[in-house]
């Protein structure tokens, strides 16, 4: 790829973001001259791209949004990124089950449509051997989805009925800020107006979605991100453990994959991993299968249930007579 198409792509790629570039900004970004990114623009022009241009200061380059463009739009790493995220969200629910599951594998049937000729073999190879395991979620709608994603971009109130995991419906009044992908669920991170306080609500249990046109002035989020916030809420019922284990971080990452767990590499051969489980003795149970030895930094909740599990152990391996395996009259 030539320099010139490379540095095409990038403009493109930075432009397409939605937001404004000044000049200086986008040749710093592209490591060039801001004549260059006149040129440049004025070529993305020629190839049906429209650019908007602001001159004077305080001038900008920005895409203009609502327009249909060519399909000159990814590099060859996005493009291959892209066709493996469709099918990846694809495998996520059976394709008749609607939903944004079912969206992507009518997307990932022609994405290549839509990619230039030169990426297009290339993508197709990616799209007819790659196959993703199905990892069965509930079905969200994709119009939920955009709703949302609009409401809260404007910062306008909705109203929808909930359904808890008991089966009680209620009609919640909200002002919505994020949606998260966590754990094959999509979440709402929400003020509830009626109380007064941050709630996160499954989307796949949201139904009847109003907006009324009225607008809220948007609050701080309660955590540094609403995916931190929604991992805090889903832990609080549930054990926090740190553990070191003189194992590789990818050897315990992949063991414990299916974990809401963190593992911060310490070397090549030690990690250390913070996590929320259920039960300390499942948790125990998994990390003796990494056959690694392993320190419990806290609870100490934990090292005490790990030495009743050690004589409960113990106990079961004698023999029937109280002699250990091996030992004579055994």
């Amino acid at each position: 790829m030539s320099d010139v198409t490379r540095r095409l792509l990038e403009l493109l790629g930075h432009l397409q973001t939605g937001r404004r570039f000044s000049g200086p900004e986008l040749a710093a970004r592209l490591e060039t001259s801001p004549r260059t990114v006149r040129r440049d623009v004025e070529r993305l022009r020629d190839y049906g791209y429209p650019v908007t241009t602001q001159p004077g200061p305080g001038g900008f380059y920005r895409l203009a949004a609502g327009q249909a463009l060519p399909p000159m739009v990814f590099d060859d790493e996005e493009a291959v990124a892209t066709v493996v995220g469709l099918g990846v969200l694809a495998a996520s629910a059976p394709p008749d089950t609607g939903g944004i599951g079912s969206a992507a594998d009518r997307a990932f049937g022609k994405i290549d449509q839509f990619l230039p000729k030169r990426l297009r073999a290339r993508a197709g190879a990616v799209r007819a051997t790659f196959e993703a395991a199905a990892q069965t979620a509930p079905p969200v709608n994709t119009d939920a989805l955009a709703t949302l994603a609009a409401a809260a971009a404007r910062h306008e109130h909705v109203t929808f009925d909930y359904t808890t995991r008991d089966g009680t419906t209620s009609q919640r009044r909200a002002e919505p800020y994020r949606q998260v992908h966590l754990h094959l669920r999509w979440y709402l991170l929400a003020w509830d107006r009626d109380r007064a306080d941050w709630r996160t609500f499954r989307l796949d249990r949201i139904s009847g979605i109003a907006v009324p046109g009225t607008r809220f002035e948007p609050r701080p989020l309660p955590a540094e991100s609403a995916a931190e916030y929604l991992r805090g809420k889903l832990a609080e019922p549930r054990h926090r453990a740190v553990v070191t284990i003189h194992a590789p971080a990818p050897r315990v990452a992949d063991a414990l994959k299916f974990s809401d767990c963190a593992v911060e590499p310490l070397g090549p051969g030690r990690c250390r991993i913070t996590t929320w489980v259920d039960s300390f003795e499942w948790l125990v149970l998994n990390l003796a299968f990494l056959d690694a030895d392993f320190v419990i930094e806290e609870p100490g909740e934990f090292r005490a249930r790990c030495r009743d599990l050690a004589r409960r152990l113990g106990h079961a391996s004698q023999a029937p007579d109280g002699s250990s395996p091996g030992e004579e009259g055994a």
